[in-house]
């Protein structure tokens, strides 16, 4: 079953680029206190790095940094894992951990769905495990209008609220 007709097949790349936060060298982390800086052994997981307040606002106003709803997806490793960023004070690992960087044409909660269903090309029957930006940018999407997407979006998260709540139980 494919996407209904009225909805539009574009390219990623035509919604936004890829975006990454700035390097962090390792001379820079320290093993504790500070903020959480994430790689991509520990991305959606506990740090084992913290990086200096001073660093994270320097590198925080002045390089790219995701807004509070950009989806951060593992380049590298376990490929295209995917977490919500909520903003909270913690950092991530460049060019392993990366956003796509868009406009109002793309809902983040329905892009949240696209991504977690989402088979890279490029990936499929390779030992690579690399995500490049090529594949992000060059991936499909079946795009319905905005308001469409806000509400295919909102279903998804009630129910992934609904499916938690019944888990703990």
């Amino acid at each position: 079953m494919g996407a209904p007709k009225t909805w539009e097949q574009r390219k990623l790349g035509e919604l936004g680029s890829v975006a990454m936060c700035k390097r962090i060298y390792k001379e820079q982390t320290t093993e504790a206190g500070g903020v959480p800086f994430f790689k991509i052994g520990t991305f959606g997981g506990e740090p084992d790095a913290f990086i200096s307040q001073e660093v994270f606002e320097e590198y925080r106003k002045l390089y790219p940094f995701p807004k509070i709803g950009d989806i951060l997806i593992s380049a590298a490793g376990t490929i295209g894992r995917t977490i919500v960023y909520q903003g909270e004070h913690a950092y991530y690992q460049d060019s392993n951990i990366v956003w796509l960087a868009h406009t109002n044409q793309l809902d983040n909660g329905f892009f949240l769905q696209y991504l977690n269903k989402q088979k890279w090309k490029s990936l499929e029957g390779s030992t690579l495990k690399r995500l490049y930006n090529k594949d992000i940018l060059d991936a499909l999407i079946a795009l319905p209008k905005p308001h469409e997407q806000a509400c295919i979006g909102s279903l998804f998260r009630n129910l992934d609220s609904l499916i938690t709540l019944h888990q703990r139980e």
